[in-house]
């Protein structure tokens, strides 16, 4: 019995982890360049307004930065850098 739900306890994080990816609008056009570092950044816009900015590293995991307050600026907390938001799990 708790084999069963320790097993359905883990299928439901890895499930929940999976489904989290970046929130792009449907509606929304990309446009992509690449840094002198060799980051990619693709940024999503709906109307010509900023909504969501994903940046590739050379090297590691894809993240993303979000303007939810629909304001055309990166959201920031107080005077830290803007949150930032890692997609861990992708099938």
């Amino acid at each position: 019995m708790r084999h069963a739900i320790l097993a359905t306890a883990c299928v439901l994080v890895l499930n929940a982890c999976a489904t989290a990816g970046p929130d792009i609008p449907a509606d929304a056009v990309s446009a992509t360049h690449t840094e002198a570092n060799g980051d990619t950044v693709t940024e999503y816009r709906v109307g010509n307004q900023l909504r969501v900015v994903q940046v590739q590293p050379a090297r590691g995991p894809a993240y993303y930065l979000y303007d939810k307050d629909g304001d055309g600026i990166v959201d920031k907390a107080g005077d830290n850098p803007p949150q930032t938001y890692f997609k861990l799990f992708s099938w």
